[in-house]
């Protein structure tokens, strides 16, 4: 791999890769071009190429790319085979939808428990068979089982705390799903993902006012004429 600084677009790109080259492997597809690649993808060849030319060289020109040798290589730039280790904070109704339908062994991760400071919870599994375990335990937990990665399902004016709480125990990344940022300092060491459904909710209103706003103005125009 390059010793390059990777922009953030480019990294976003490369999960879409990856599940597009799954998709294409399940129907049987052994090679595909940029060209392809891009049609289905909505991006053009180039953007691909250049897109992969950050990482090293894949594929030949006029071959194009063997789908299971680029699938192995994007699923190790995006670090899935160094066996990461996750717990879940916070066991309601987002944390037991992630931990009983989110498949996190598909991405590389590894769930070993959950927390919660529910009495009615501690002790339990869930029906994916993850043990809970009382939050008061997740520090020693943690170092004990070098786990790399804290998912924040707590409520919002919890968020702060657990997120201390996981640094403290030495994870390495947060995957945030409270629906506020936890307001800590920056910590190169620790990686930080937030989640807000909200936005992609906005976002795709804002496509279709768009549509409609344009849909308007093509009629206005016919009109005219």
């Amino acid at each position: 791999m390059k010793n390059v600084k990777i922009s953030n677009n480019v990294i976003r790109r490369m999960p879409r890769y990856l599940r597009k080259l799954d998709e294409l492997s399940a129907q049987g597809v052994e090679r595909i071009s940029s060209n392809e690649l891009g049609r289905q993808l909505g991006l053009t060849p180039s953007q691909i190429r250049q897109d992969f030319s950050c990482f090293g060289e894949f594929g030949q020109q006029g071959y194009g790319y063997n789908l299971s040798s680029l699938r192995d290589e994007i699923a190790a730039i995006l670090g899935m085979d160094r066996g990461y280790q996750v717990v879940v904070i916070g066991v309601g109704n987002i944390g037991h939808a992630l931990l009983d339908h989110f498949n996190f062994e598909s991405c590389g991760f590894h769930l070993l428990a959950a927390f919660d400071v529910d009495t009615d919870l501690i002790g339990t599994t869930t029906k994916s068979g993850v043990p809970i375990y009382d939050a008061n335990t997740m520090g020693v937990f943690c170092q004990k089982n070098r786990v790399d990665v804290a998912v924040l399902c707590v409520p919002p004016e919890r968020a702060k705390a657990a997120a201390q709480g996981a640094i403290r125990s030495g994870v390495k990344a947060i995957w945030n799903f409270t629906n506020v940022v936890t307001g800590l300092p920056e910590d190169d060491n620790v990686v930080r993902e937030d989640i807000f459904f909200s936005d992609s909710l906005l976002a795709l209103e804002y496509y279709m006012a768009d549509n409609i706003d344009q849909e308007a103005r093509r009629v206005a125009r016919q009109r005219q004429v």
